[in-house]
C-alpha cells in the first residue's frame, strides 16, 4: 500500500517508520520551515526513530498526496482545519484519510473528524486511529493494542486489517463519537495525573481513573455516542500510557505546572480542557475534573485548592 504521513513530529515520524516496517511504500511530509521536518530531511533520524533509505521525505504536499492511496495526518489538532482545507483543494476523490491525533477544536468544540469533513474531505473517506502506545516503547518492539474507527464499517475493517502487525493489534471501532471524544479527553486526565505527581498525591490516580472515565462517559452520551466507549481502548485503555508513563506529554505538563518548571512540548490536553469545559457547560453535563483543569489553566487557580474543592462536593451515589 502507498502511504503518505503528513506531519514529522514525534507521532508522525513513528507512523512513517511503522508503515515502512510493515512493508508499505511511505512518504513523510512536513512543512519546509518546520524543525521536525528539517532534522529528518538532513539526517534521516530524530530523537525517536531512524528512517530507512526507502522512506521519502518531502515538503511538497502535492507530491505526498499524489503518491498516496492512504493519507495519515498527524499534526497539532488545533491546526487541522486550515491544513485540511489545503488538502481539500486538491483532487482527493480516491484517497482514504486517517486522523492520528487526539483533540477537540477549541474554537468550535468540534471533533477532529467533523473538522476534516467541514474542511472538504469526504466523510466516507475519513477514519481515526487512536489508543495506547508510546513511540519509545514501540521502537523497542513492545507491542500494544489500538483502535481504528470511521463512519463506514467497511473502511474501518480495511484500514485496521491493512495496518495490523505483530507490534500493534487493532480493534474495529463502531462509535466514532465515543472513540474521538474518549481519546481527546484522555489527555485532560493525563494533566490531572501530572498534577497529582507534582503534589505527591499519587494514590489519587486510582480514583482519577474511575471518576475520570465516568465523567467522560456522561459527556460521550450527551454528544450522542455510546458511553461504553469511555471504558475502551480510546480512553480507559490508554490510561496507563497517559497517567503513569514518563513519556506522556500531558502528564509531564501537569507535573511541571505544579512544580513551576518550564515544559515546551505539545500537550494537547490544555486546549482540549478548555474546549470540553465549554461544550459541557452548554450541554449541562457535570464534569468536575475537567472543570477543575480548565479553572487551573484559564484562571491560574492553585491546583491544591482545586483538589480541596473537588473533595468538598456534595456526597452522591457512585453510579447515577
Amino acid at each position: 500500500m502507498k502511504v503518505s504521513v503528513l506531519g514529522c513530529g514525534r507521532w508522525g515520524s513513528f507512523l512513517a517508520w511503522y508503515n515502512n516496517r510493515i512493508g508499505n511504500q511511505v512518504i513523510s511530509f512536513g512543512p519546509e520551515h518546520d524543525y521536525s521536518y528539517r532534522i529528518l530531511k538532513e539526517t534521516g533520524r530524530n530523537e525517536y526513530v531512524r528512517f530507512n533509505d526507502d522512506i521519502r521525505i518531502t515538503c511538497d504536499l502535492d507530491e505526498a498526496l499524489d503518491h498516496a492511496e492512504t493519507v495519515i495526518i498527524s499534526i497539532s489538532s488545533q491546526g487541522l482545519r486550515g491544513f485540511a482545507s489545503q488538502i481539500a483543494e486538491r483532487d482527493i476523490r480516491d484517497k482514504k484519510f486517517v486522523l492520528c491525533m487526539k483533540g477537540i477544536e477549541e474554537s468550535t468544540g468540534k471533533r477532529l473528524s467533523e473538522v476534516a469533513i467541514e474542511s472538504g474531505i469526504p466523510k466516507e473517506h475519513v477514519a481515526v486511529w487512536v489508543g495506547p502506545g508510546h513511540i519509545q516503547e514501540f521502537i523497542k518492539n513492545v507491542p500494544n493494542c489500538m483502535v481504528i474507527d470511521s463512519y463506514d464499517s467497511a473502511l474501518t475493517k480495511t484500514l485496521a486489517d491493512s495496518f495490523k502487525s505483530d507490534l500493534i493489534r487493532f480493534y474495529y471501532g463502531n462509535d466514532v463519537i465515543g472513540t474521538e471524544v474518549g481519546a481527546a479527553t484522555k489527555n485532560i486526565m493525563g494533566i490531572v495525573a501530572g498534577v497529582l505527581d507534582g503534589l505527591n498525591y499519587v494514590t489519587l490516580k486510582g480514583p482519577l481513573m474511575a471518576r475520570g472515565a465516568r465523567e467522560v462517559a456522561r459527556f460521550i452520551k450527551a454528544l450522542g455516542g455510546n458511553e461504553l466507549s469511555a471504558y475502551g481502548l480510546c480512553h480507559l485503555g490508554d490510561y496507563e500510557t497517559t497517567l503513569f508513563s514518563p513519556h506522556s506529554h500531558n502528564r509531564r505538563w501537569g507535573e511541571a505546572y505544579v512544580l513551576g518548571q518550564p515544559f515546551d512540548k505539545l500537550a494537547e490536553g490544555v486546549a482540549t480542557a478548555r474546549a470540553v469545559a465549554a461544550v459541557a457547560r452548554r450541554l449541562k453535563v457535570d464534569m468536575p475534573i475537567t472543570d477543575a483543569v480548565n479553572e487551573m489553566i484559564t484562571r491560574k487557580t492553585p491546583p491544591k485548592d482545586l483538589i480541596t474543592t473537588l473533595f468538598g462536593r456534595d456526597t452522591k451515589e457512585e453510579f447515577n
